[in-house]
């Protein structure tokens, strides 16, 4: 015999199915487009976005043009001095600059000293440094502007103008100026830091790891008997600060503000402790130890 199903004792006394019916809406309904949305999600306030990128304010020397170029065009931006960048393409395509096996480049600034004079004959601004190969050719460009003026560029870094490229295909022909080796301008770093030094505004510092130099000082005449070393110099008002570990808490980094003072005609070393939420601890003694 077939076995009857047993009643639910409870339905509808304790229990109940419940019942629920979706009804979709087709044609005429206006759909939320992605503005909408975002500012809905805006107004909600719930999401996590990354900041916008700032805008690269650093501009090439040669062609004038804002932030890192294409990676097939004028490449990224190489440091050639305090503020001063150049596209990487830029440089290596100038006439006067080589490049070493070691990746250096050479003649960077004679370029650029040259550049300042020369105007592009396609965009007739200054800082033109490409010129044709041909003898007598007074035809000089931006690196970006040869190309859309459909220059011809070679292997051995030369290059012809429109007016005397070669027709047809040409094997040594160059097709792709995308660089990923390391590439660096030679330069003489000790004349560039003591170019920041000297510079008596204060809109740019030296930093090495953990010390931040401030201010070089000066030395007269009468105290270059009693304020140096045999192996130092002791310029009155040197100013700088290093980070450090804290001598008054463990596990804990401060500033410390090395100053130099002259104390009755003799030099006078400052170390001033600035820790958050303490108060300034100031050493000071007649020798820098």
């Amino acid at each position: 015999d077939e076995a009857r199903p047993r009643l639910k004792k409870w339905k509808g006394v304790r229990w109940k199915r419940l019942r629920f019916l979706v009804t979709i809406q087709k044609g005429g309904a206006k759909r939320d487009g992605d503005k909408e949305i975002a500012e809905f999600i805006d107004k909600l306030g719930t999401t996590l976005r990354p900041e916008k990128v700032p805008r690269d304010l650093r501009k090439c020397c040669f062609c004038h043009e804002e932030g890192d170029g294409a990676t097939d065009g004028p490449a990224r931006l190489l440091n050639l001095d305090l503020d001063l960048w150049v596209h990487l393409n830029c440089a290596l395509w100038s006439t006067e600059v080589y490049e070493t096996q070691g990746g250096a480049l050479i003649n960077v600034e004679v370029a650029l000293h040259r550049g300042l004079l020369t105007k592009c004959s396609l965009c007739q601004k200054t800082g033109a440094t490409n010129s044709c190969n041909r003898l007598r050719c007074p035809s000089v460009y931006h690196f970006a502007c040869a190309i859309r003026a459909k220059c011809m560029f070679f292997k051995d870094k030369t290059m012809l103008c429109p007016l005397h490229k070669l027709k047809g295909p040409c094997e040594q022909e160059l097709s792709s100026f995308t660089v990923f080796r390391r590439v660096y301008i030679e330069r003489d770093e000790v004349k560039q830091i003591a170019s920041i030094i000297q510079r008596g505004e204060r809109l740019h510092m030296f930093r090495v790891g953990g010390l931040v130099f401030h201010a070089i000082g000066q030395l007269l005449p009468h105290q270059m008997a009693d304020f140096h070393s045999v192996t130092a110099l002791y310029p009155v008002g040197y100013e700088a600060t290093r980070i450090y570990w804290s001598l008054r808490t463990n596990n804990r980094r401060c500033c410390y503000r090395c100053t130099i003072c002259e104390n009755n005609g003799r030099p006078e070393f400052v170390v001033q402790v600035i820790e958050q939420g303490l108060e300034d601890l100031v050493f000071s003694d007649s020798s820098p130890q």
